[in-house]
């Protein structure tokens, strides 16, 4: 609102108030005081009425929660999670600030034109947003599982618009605490370009009856930061950039049968430096997006599925709470009171270890880590063994150049996998966490993908597919898995570079698979204020432990925590025989009436 506006305001006000009386001639003073007032209280409602930047909203979005498995379900009780009007209270008292409301609009709207939403529906909706308004709560209101949009676009994309109309056009009197999110997650049929198309036309829209409510938009692929690169914001100063994520995959959804992961168990994560550099090194597309775009980051979704242990759920969980508020980003935790949830409908109790990762828990000290080399190369002799693959229309040449591999794209292809340099030979053991590394620089900036994966049909992956931003500079890169796989002893590193512009240039180097053991929580605690005497000998897979301590008996850990057996000891020297222990860190736990001690050692054959 600018001066002039101002002064008509006040002129009306005091001509409304003080001029309607005929012959009326305030004194010259009266009048001054007058306006002064008058100025005064129409430019405080005009500053409460100014509208918040979207890096302001995020930042009042905060810590959130999504009501999962609920309203985005064919109906809300299919799925065995309806909603309580007492969860907002619940949600709010425990100090989140928003809340995000999946809802499958699909199956409550009509198939032809209007294409009209149910009433009784919509009341239901307006009554949840309406409860967690006034719990002081945020909400985004989004677009969830529209299936026969994806598998249709161009078919159902009036549809899809006739929506988002009638959302619009039914919460556009709510206040800014209420925002938008377009689609949750656009796969199949919706490819990237197609998904840029869809934003404009949907935020279009929304602006009709919506002109500054914050819109929330995620990327193509399934919504996670692979994405990013593809993702095309329009030119709108009232959006947020929404990016979910699940990694490691095989941890946060193992044992989850509908992403046929049933068969995957007792994958951990310890929280250890090699871990938080995977999230580190990912996140380094969210972070220059955000930068280049400005346009502040919204985690809709991360979370642990319930068949993985508690104290790994809370580890992983802490950290990335803690560390996406550190980055400035918002976020909400898949979900509230379903199968990753903290919350038991059934007990009314909360998982209070999760709830107080999300809530509480400060960034703790790493688990310690012992890493066993694989397999480096800088490339000084030669490629190494590496080969890069060209599929048409995708041409590359490679070569080794200043200890480097150098790739040379003269043409990109139509797929991220038309373009792959391959190493091939690596030994990966089931259950075992390993880190891959390697350090990249380009001729310009460009994406591309790294994981560790079969080497033979159907070539699945062992690791998540890791996005990787490469600058000009040379950065370091490295990402851990765990293999959930049976035993490969000829696993292939692989990188992705069909989707790179031509003509460009890219250059990897210090290329390395290490194993990686931790030490768990409870045996870290190595006892040296007393030095025990021991001697392991690979060779004949001997183990000779000094006892002068009256130690009585050695139980043996795994770097997973896992018993392998327990040794009686006598006093003087033991010899313990270790063929029959798996290779990597093994812990050894002495226990005597009074005394205890740890001892490790790394087998190696």
């Amino acid at each position: 609102m600018d001066f002039q506006r101002y002064l008509k305001n006040i002129t009306n006000f005091v001509s409304t108030k003080y001029c309607f009386m005929r012959n009326f001639n305030p004194r010259p003073h009266i009048m001054k005081k007058v306006l002064l007032i008058c100025f005064g209280i129409l430019l405080c409602n005009a500053l409460l009425s100014q509208e918040r930047s979207s890096f302001e909203i995020n930042q009042k979005l905060g810590r959130g929660i999504n009501i999962g498995n609920t309203f985005e379900a064919p109906s809300e009780t299919e799925w065995g999670n309806p909603w309580k009007m007492e969860y907002a209270g619940i949600i709010a008292d425990l100090g989140f600030n928003h809340v995000r409301l999946p809802v499958r609009w699909e199956t409550r709207s009509g198939e032809n034109a209007p294409y009209t939403i149910q009433p009784a529906f919509f009341e239901r909706i307006q009554s949840v947003v309406e409860k967690l308004l006034e719990n002081k709560l945020y909400v985004i209101v989004n677009m969830h599982h529209h299936e026969k949009l994806l598998a249709d676009p161009s078919g159902q994309k009036a549809r899809f618009l006739a929506q988002w109309k009638q959302i619009s056009e039914f919460f556009k009197d709510y206040p800014d605490k209420l925002l938008f999110e377009i689609l949750n997650e656009p796969n199949d049929k919706i490819t990237p370009e197609l998904w840029n198309e869809f934003i404009v036309d949907a935020l279009t829209e929304i602006r009709k009856t919506n002109p500054q409510r914050i819109v929330l938009i995620g990327t193509a692929e399934w919504g996670g930061i692979g994405g990013l690169n593809k993702l095309q914001l329009p030119d709108d100063k009232h959006i947020i950039a929404t990016i979910h994520y699940y990694n490691p995959f095989e941890f946060t959804h193992q044992g989850a049968d509908w992403s046929n992961m049933e068969n995957v168990k007792d994958v951990k994560w310890y929280d250890s430096e090699a871990e938080r550099a995977t999230i580190h090194s990912e996140f380094e597309a969210v972070k220059n997006f955000s930068t280049v775009h400005n346009v502040p980051i919204h985690i809709g979704e991360f979370g642990a599925y319930s068949k993985a242990d508690i104290d790994s759920r809370a580890r992983w969980t802490t950290y990335l709470a803690r560390w996406f508020e550190e980055l400035g980003f918002s976020w909400a935790y898949w979900e509230f009171s379903a199968g990753f949830g903290i919350y038991n409908p059934a007990t009314k109790e909360l998982l209070q270890p999760l709830a107080d990762a999300l809530l509480k828990n400060p960034i703790p000290e790493p688990a310690k880590t012992v890493y066993t080399p694989i397999y480096e190369s800088n490339f000084s002799n030669g490629t190494d063994g590496w080969a890069v693959y060209s599929t048409y229309p995708a041409k590359a040449t490679f070569t080794h150049k200043d200890n480097a591999l150098e790739i040379a794209i003269a043409s990109k292809g139509n797929e991220g996998w038309h373009i792959q340099p391959v190493k091939a030979g690596m030994k990966l053991e089931k259950g075992q966490m390993y880190e891959m590394s390697f350090k990249a620089w380009a001729s310009g900036e460009c994406s591309l993908t790294n994981y560790m994966g079969r080497n033979s049909d159907p070539w699945e992956a062992y690791s998540s597919y890791n996005q990787t931003s490469v600058k000009r500079q040379v950065e370091t890169f490295s990402y851990t898995f765990t293999m959930s796989a049976e035993n490969d002893p000829d696993a292939r590193f692989t990188f992705d570079m069909g989707m790179i512009s031509s003509p460009a240039t890219v250059y990897l180097s210090d290329i390395k698979l290490q194993r990686v053991d931790m030490i768990p929580t409870g045996i870290n605690e190595l006892r040296q204020a007393r030095q025990i005497p021991f001697c392991y000998n690979q060779k004949t897979n001997e183990l000779f432990i000094q006892n002068d301590l009256n130690y009585q008996t050695a139980s043996v850990y795994t770097s997973n925590g896992i018993s392998t057996g327990t040794y009686n000891l006598t006093e003087g020297l033991n010899c313990i025989h270790t063929s029959q222990w798996s290779t990597g860190l093994h812990l050894i736990r002495l226990q005597g009436k009074e005394e205890t001690g740890t001892i490790k050692i790394l087998k190696n054959n």
